[in-house]
């Protein structure tokens, strides 16, 4: 096979990362965007030569205006879309949030409007159900010992919720 016919069949995905964070309740903080008509958690594009989990550092202090320390990777997704094509999401867990990170949070101008913290009821009510999918399985993927893979925010051979 020539090379680029070898090259055009490998995937190029469009990889993005976030981070959702927790408050003592188990509730998930999720932003709110300017641009959107759902919400999300904190998250972002990974950019060329960045890491995923860079990629999520930089874009919680982008979007929230804080830098605290980001864990262990809960979920990766595979989550093609029509419009943008193959996409790859990494979510790393932002742990909960110190009453001083709270009080320190800024939200990114002109991009978000607001933030809450909501319960796995809430999520599905705010979000697109892929998404849902995906914060649901990060949040449980916290009390496991590794992280989750999920097509379309589920489990392979799940059932969509």
């Amino acid at each position: 096979m020539a090379p680029n016919a070898h090259e055009a069949k490998m995937a190029h995905p469009r990889m993005a990362a976030g981070a959702p964070f927790f408050d003592a309740a188990g509730r998930v903080l999720m932003v709110e965007p300017s641009y959107k008509d759902y919400w999300e958690i904190p998250g972002g594009y990974v950019e060329t030569g960045e890491s995923p989990l860079h990629a999520a550092i930089r874009e919680v202090q982008e979007e929230l205006g804080i830098t605290p320390p980001i864990g262990r990777l809960l979920a990766v997704d595979w989550a093609p879309n029509e419009a943008e094509g193959d996409k790859v999401l990494y979510l790393f867990d932002g742990g909960q949030l110190t009453q001083n990170d709270l009080g320190a949070i800024a939200l990114q101008p002109g991009e978000l409007k607001s933030f809450a913290f909501v319960s796995p009821e809430q999520i599905t009510e705010r979000t697109i159900p892929r998404l849902a999918r995906r914060i649901r399985a990060a949040a449980e993927a916290r009390n496991e010992a590794a992280p989750v893979y999920l097509e379309h925010g589920q489990k392979p051979g799940s059932e969509a919720a």
